[in-house]
């Protein structure tokens, strides 16, 4: 039973990493604007003279000591899945979409921003149920929430997507780069983004994630009723009621 609860978790953590690169394929493919921490990691980029890669795995180096110091719990599978795996997925999914469409539509890819949004959201409502580690900038707003307690999940996940936005943009206008250009790391896409992906995933957990988990690996079934056939009228079980004693002849 524990392997098959274990499967289970693994499996989910694995779809929902896997779900989160396409929908970050999605987003790039659909060009009008990128994810909170896609937008601060955009501004390093532009200030900072390294390679995108190398940045990207050192910015996440710095997040993943904060979680070892603050909660170890969030370290686990999900979190080197996303580490190593996220960023290739989501270019082979950008691929396939040029390969199918090259120059979509403004009014397609206006389109695929609500699904890019509820998909991400998804992926990392399910990864983060599955409670085998989470990316290293998602594991920031859970550690506020559930480690120092403070406030809700879904209004820590908003204001560090807001803070995100704010440091992208002083970064990117520090490396000399004109206002007129703060659309290429920041547009409509990326504020809907930060005030949506938090109540979706909280939406998420409630409604989706932890309810298939509980079914899947049958989690949560404890205290379950008997039958009302193998009741009395009392409510009590059958066994449980105290025999009539015969009268003596």
């Amino acid at each position: 039973m524990k392997n098959k609860k274990l499967f289970i978790r693994i499996l989910m953590c694995f779809f929902g990493v896997m779900l989160c690169a396409v929908s970050v394929g999605i987003f790039k493919y659909a060009a009008l604007g990128v994810d909170p921490f896609q937008s601060f990691m955009a501004g390093l980029d532009a200030l900072v003279p390294l390679d995108f890669g190398f940045l990207y795995m050192l910015a996440n180096a710095v997040l993943l000591i904060f979680s070892l110091i603050f909660d170890r719990h969030c370290i686990g599978i999900a979190t080197f899945i996303n580490l190593f795996l996220l960023g290739y997925v989501t270019q082979f999914s950008l691929n396939i979409f040029k390969s199918i469409n090259p120059e979509p539509a403004l009014w397609f890819r206006v389109l695929l921003i609500p699904l890019a949004i509820v998909l991400i959201s998804l992926s990392i409502s399910l990864y983060m149920t599955a409670d085998l580690g989470i990316s290293t900038y998602d594991a920031v707003a859970l550690i506020i929430t559930e480690k120092w307690k403070i406030g809700k999940f879904q209004y820590n996940r908003i204001i560090t997507d807001g803070i995100c936005i704010i440091i992208g943009i002083t970064l990117f206008l520090s490396a000399g780069r004109p206002v007129r250009e703060i659309p290429q790391i920041v547009g409509a896409v990326t504020v809907i983004t930060a005030l949506f992906m938090g109540p979706l995933i909280s939406l998420f957990n409630e409604k989706i994630s932890k309810p298939v988990l509980e079914k899947l690996s049958g989690e949560g079934k404890t205290g379950e009723k008997k039958p009302k056939d193998e009741q009395t009228e009392d409510g009590q079980p059958e066994e449980s009621q105290p025999k009539e004693e015969q009268p003596e002849e």
